[in-house]
């Protein structure tokens, strides 16, 4: 095997951490579920890195990344709202925003073509955000620290990125047949 199939073997375990720490959020096993959230994200920053920097990129990594992050982000919010750590407004409008942008590119492509490009500025603030709120609720809960000040912070900044960066693909999408699904 060769290293340049590393990045996408990084999603595969992304995607391999979802059951564990969703399990670990609806058990209460929050200083577990802090590792393997905190070893997820940063098989993400791994995986980009290592694409770009080496050129280790495939049609395969496209789709792999972006669905790792979405499985585990939707999931954890999902996890989090369950047990009544995260609002559930806020886990519903992070997967409303996915599904209209997934749903948006899929009718794009129908009606028009196909769809490329990358992601949006706003789309990754978004991401990292997300990633940000889910940490500080899951340290909050493990640890006492950030607190709720900082949670209810972070999760002002998920609703407006979410939002922004949903409206972003939307007109950018519309716009444009050089786009590629996100």
């Amino acid at each position: 095997m060769s290293l340049r199939h590393l990045p996408n073997l990084l999603c595969i375990l992304r995607m391999l951490l979802v059951y564990p720490v969703a399990y670990g959020i609806l058990q209460g096993r929050f200083p577990a579920v802090m590792g393997l959230f905190a070893l997820a994200a940063f098989t993400d920053a791994l995986d980009g890195f290592l694409a770009k920097r080496f050129g280790w990129t495939s049609e395969l990594g496209k789709m792999l990344d972006p669905a790792a992050d979405k499985l585990l982000l939707i999931t954890v919010f999902v996890c989090l709202s369950v047990v009544g750590l995260a609002p559930w407004w806020l886990a519903a409008l992070v997967i409303l925003r996915d599904l209209v942008i997934v749903f948006g590119a899929l009718t794009y492509r129908q009606l028009f073509g196909p769809v490329r490009g990358s992601p949006t500025a706003a789309s990754k603030l978004n991401t990292l955000c997300q990633i940000l709120f889910c940490l500080a609720v899951v340290a909050t809960a493990a640890y006492g620290w950030p607190g709720p000040t900082v949670i209810t912070a972070l999760g002002a900044l998920v609703l407006l990125t979410t939002a922004v960066s949903g409206i972003d693909y939307t007109l950018l999408t519309g716009s444009t047949s050089d786009r590629e699904a996100p």
